[in-house]
């Protein structure tokens, strides 16, 4: 850990960045975020090997960016988010240094796309065992049973939208959900309301997700709405063969035509 400290306070005091984002122990499983603009402020700092928060999230947020560069404690999640923000044109090349620790206590500092990319193919992880098992469970349901699964799911849901927040790929300025004129999502927590929301979520994030997981760990009610994301994700890689987040130049799946598509899914 004190790698990754020193090498943030010498990104610091030799300019490369203005700001340092990284995280903090407040409880035995929870973590905050730190912003670190001075060497002194970095000795706050902790590495958390769970990685509990996707800290690039805040890396689109306008009173951070006007930092310029900034140097960002990172793992494979958050890794990938980053290269899908850049292929979104979110953020660019040079300005985001990951620091990164591996396994075996040491540390990398990955200061280019290119340099991510490579790291991301060689480290990537598969979902967790638990998620794949109810994505299974749910594929191997009846259309109506599935829809009662979510169904029962979604009632607890209130809008608090803390999904949308936790979220790298939610960075609109102004959300859907957020318009009058016209209204597109019912505003009300209301059956309707919430189904809207979370199929208007789930199709925004269809080959855009990096399968993270912050949407359901910031849910205060417990719906593993991430699933909904991840499992289109993988009814593209199927179809298209394309995995968001491993390139910093990759397409957007589902407005990109290409003359050699498969089709055989349309009647």
């Amino acid at each position: 850990m004190q790698e990754m400290i020193s090498i943030a306070q010498e990104l610091l005091e030799q300019g490369k960045v203005g700001l340092v984002i990284g995280q903090a122990r407040v409880a035995e499983s929870a973590w905050k975020p730190v912003f670190a603009r001075t060497a002194e402020q970095t000795g706050t700092l902790e590495h958390d090997p769970s990685g509990n928060l996707n800290l690039a999230v805040y890396l689109t947020k306008p009173d951070l960016k006007k930092y310029g560069n900034i140097a960002l404690f990172a793992d494979e999640r958050s890794l990938r988010s980053l290269l899908r923000l850049a292929a979104e044109n979110q953020v660019k090349d040079g300005q985001v240094y990951a620091i990164v620790a591996l396994s075996d206590q040491s540390v990398k500092v990955l200061d280019s796309f290119a340099a991510i990319e490579n790291f991301v193919q060689e480290y990537i992880k598969p979902i967790p065992e638990s998620d794949q098992a109810l994505i299974d469970r749910l594929d191997a349901m009846t259309p109506a049973d599935r829809w009662e699964f979510w169904k029962k799911e979604f009632e607890k849901c209130t809008k608090c939208f803390a999904c949308r927040q936790a979220c790298p790929l939610c960075y609109c300025a102004s959300c859907v959900v957020e318009q009058n004129q016209p209204q597109w999502v019912s505003v009300p927590a209301s059956a309707l309301g919430v189904m809207e929301w979370h199929m208007v979520r789930s199709m925004h994030l269809a080959g855009r997700c990096t399968a993270c997981g912050q949407c359901a760990q910031a849910c205060p009610v417990n719906i593993p709405l991430h699933l909904l994301p991840i499992r289109l994700g993988q009814e593209i890689e199927a179809v298209y063969g394309f995995r968001a987040g491993l390139k910093a130049t990759e397409p957007s799946t589902l407005s990109t035509f290409k003359p050699d598509d498969q089709e055989s899914f349309i009647g």
